[in-house]
């Protein structure tokens, strides 16, 4: 729980602060006094009479009462401090810098819940243990440095881990970032990430509250608050970006499944935050990156205009920007003409402009104006200004700042002279704005943010899916599961037809058997060629299990007298041969965030290169096209070399009925149809399997 006292607390009390500014106990009652607190500040120190000019206290049981408590004192005598502060002093709110808790042994475990207990009887709040603790333009709870410049319109940081909010921050200062408010929540006993969202939710001001939120987060408890959260502020007119870390595949079981192989917690977190949508990013400059873009106003396009003094880093950002999806348009006509007549000879205008180095502060804002109000095809315009030394940049970066402030297309400052003009940036930042000294991390941000959809639709639809007899399919086999001594199993290949029939997913003609002319019966009416696939052993194609383009009878019986003979066979399936571009759909059951849903081309595609997207069941077709979108391969699908591209609405038709009836059968822990043929007229599943628990 988050209340006033840890918010807006009218007296402090510090466990443990002392005059020792090199550690924990003295940082904290530093920052607190720089911090300009305006309420009334307490020290408790046994040792001490006076800590940094404020009278101590020997002894917690002579403080008056006092509504939040910071404790930076060895983990064993933490609990019995919060047991006489909430009980004798009416602390309300608990801030525990201290280790050596559940991060470490059982025993800080104990010591941890002893805690918790203690606040949860008492309605109180507790943040940590093991954190840097909480900034906020209240009060600077936090032993650390940097404090960032905190501002209403700054953002909302919060994270998982005190060392990596503290490197972050460094990134984000020297960008020149501004902050509302800085969250460390350590182990999160009982306020994590998801609660400190909840209530920024809950209590969202659109007139007087951050609208960014970057999170830096370890572990996600509780994946459904953090959706519901996260896409409820997005929708309210916030702005998100996240890292999670921890999310390869190390240690993953070893599957038995396309699906299970390729669907990692990384799936799960990549289609969590598309669902939500949430800028997911990997690194601390990444993600800070974006926090600074967010401050900008809203790129409403893709097309940039690029002005410079230096070619090479213009070329760089033109070649990145192209990469992710951005555009660089050339910039031609007579408003182009008249702005080369006022630059240098040699000066390029077709984009990027490069008004040559020794281009004059006049002329960089001459350039800016042409793209803001000649060349209407422009959306942004990107600004590459530094110096070799010879110059100073004031005049320049005046004009910059004078130019950010009126136009209304946004304006992205790249100022890589972070030492040689070191002065002039910071002369930039403190008028309010932000820089990006590397145009490549700008690119690759901007891409990022463009490529992340907005958050779902709450409201499930049905699309025709039949639910009331999928969970009858469903309940019929797992009881047959439980009648046959089976904990989980893969359902016969006519289950499965039945199940992807019930949600409206197109399936290829097919018949299994044990009996060689009721197959033969079957091909000779549905035509050849045919395909042969042998029913039994879960991998067909490492056991001989499957033959193609069977255009005889004769070839049928031979195929089907073989394919008996393999270990595990249980019959034959026959299916009607088909011709398109293969594609793939699965699905794997994470725990506690539900389905994840992948979708790929087929073939290769998925089993070396791993193109795949992935969404969390169930899927709108905003999100199913998103994903189909986001493939490397994607092109593929469009067409290419005179082929024709598929039917990219079909595909995500398939993929958001497959997501509908997964929703309601959480019994289906894997699944994959691969392949699925399709072309610029249907998507047909080929092959699928399903494994379900009982």
């Amino acid at each position: 729980m988050i209340n006033r006292e840890l918010l807006e607390p009218q007296s402090i009390v510090v466990i443990g602060g002392s005059n020792n500014v090199h550690k924990p106990g003295g940082a904290v009652v530093r920052n607190l006094l720089q911090g300009g607190y305006k309420g009334t500040l307490r020290i408790v120190n046994p040792k001490e009479d006076e800590v940094q000019g404020i009278k101590a206290f020997h002894e917690a049981s002579e403080l008056p009462p006092t509504e939040l408590a910071i404790l930076v004192v060895a983990a064993k005598f933490c609990p019995q401090y919060v047991e006489l502060l909430a009980k004798e002093k009416k602390t309300r709110a608990f801030i525990i810098i201290s280790a050596g808790f559940s991060e470490e042994t059982k025993e800080g475990a104990v010591l941890e819940q002893q805690i918790l207990d203690t606040c949860e009887q008492h309605g109180c709040s507790l943040i940590g243990p093991n954190c840097i603790g909480l900034l906020t333009r209240w009060h600077h709870s936090v032993f650390t440095k940097p404090i960032p410049h905190l501002n209403p319109k700054g953002v909302d940081f919060i994270s998982g881990s005190g060392a990596t909010a503290v490197f972050i921050l460094e990134s984000a200062v020297i960008k020149g970032l501004l902050f509302n408010s800085v969250w460390s929540i350590g182990n999160g006993k009982q306020i994590g990430i998801e609660d400190v969202l909840q209530y920024m939710d809950e209590h969202f001001n659109p007139e007087s509250d951050s609208k960014v939120k970057l999170l830096y987060i370890e572990n996600i408890s509780n994946p459904d608050k953090l959706l519901f959260h996260a896409s409820s502020l997005i929708r309210k007119g916030c702005r998100i970006a996240a890292i999670k870390a921890g999310s390869s595949e190390s240690g993953s079981r070893a599957a038995s499944s396309h699906t299970g192989a390729i669907a990692s917690s990384d799936s799960a977190v990549e289609a969590l935050f598309r669902k939500a949508g949430i800028v997911r990013c990997f690194s601390r400059e990444e993600l800070t990156t974006v926090g600074c873009i967010f401050t900008l106003p809203e790129l409403k396009g893709k097309n940039f205009a690029i002005v410079t003094h230096a070619g090479g880093p213009g070329v760089m950002l033109t070649d990145a920007l192209s990469k992710g999806g951005l555009n660089v348009p050339k910039i031609e006509g007579s408003e182009a003409d008249e702005l080369k007549a006022k630059l240098f000879p040699g000066s390029a205008v077709a984009n990027p402009i490069d008004i040559l180095a020794t281009g004059t502060a006049e002329q960089l804002g001459i350039a800016i104006d042409y793209c803001e109000h000649q060349f209407k095809d422009i959306d942004a315009i990107a600004v590459i200004y530094g110096t070799p030394g010879l110059t100073q940049l004031y005049e320049a970066y005046e004009v910059l700042h004078q130019k950010m402030v009126e136009c209304k297309k946004p304006i992205f400052p790249i100022l890589p002279s972070l030492h040689t003009a070191g002065p002039e940036v910071a002369e930039f930042l403190q008028k309010g704005h932000v820089n990006f000294s590397d145009e490549v991390t700008l690119a690759t941000a901007l891409s990022q943010i463009m490529r992340t959809p907005q958050p779902a639709p709450t409201e499930l639809e049905l699309y025709g899916v039949d639910v009331p007899k999928i969970r009858d399919i469903i309940y019929r086999e797992t009881h047959r599961l439980k009648f046959e001594g089976l904990d989980s199993g893969y359902l016969p290949p006519d289950v499965v037809r039945e199940l992807l029939s019930c949600a409206g997913i197109p399936l290829v003609p097919e018949m299994v058997s044990t009996s060689k002319e009721a197959l033969t019966a079957f091909a000779n009416e549905v035509g050849y060629p045919v395909v042969a696939k042998v029913v039994g052993p879960v991998h067909k194609s490492d056991v001989g299990g499957v033959a193609l383009n069977i255009r005889t009878a004769e070839h049928l019986a031979l195929e089907f007298d073989r394919m008996m003979q393999i270990q595990d066979a249980t019959g034959v399936m026959v299916q009607k041969m088909l011709k398109g571009t293969e594609l793939f759909i699965g699905a794997k059951y994470e725990e506690r965030f539900g389905h994840v849903v992948l979708c790929g081309l087929g073939g290769i595609f998925v089993e070396v290169l791993k193109d795949v997207s992935s969404g969390l069941a169930p899927l709108s077709y905003n999100e199913a096209y998103s994903m189909i979108r986001s493939l490397r391969g994607y092109k593929i699908l469009q067409g290419t070399r005179g082929q024709k591209g598929i039917n990219e609405n079909k595909y995500a038709e398939i993929i958001v009925r497959l997501s509908t009836l997964l929703r309601f059968a959480t019994e289906i822990k894997e699944m994959d149809i691969n392949p699925l043929l399709a072309d610029a007229d249907n998507v047909v599943a080929v092959d699928a399997r399903i494994l379900i628990e009982k």
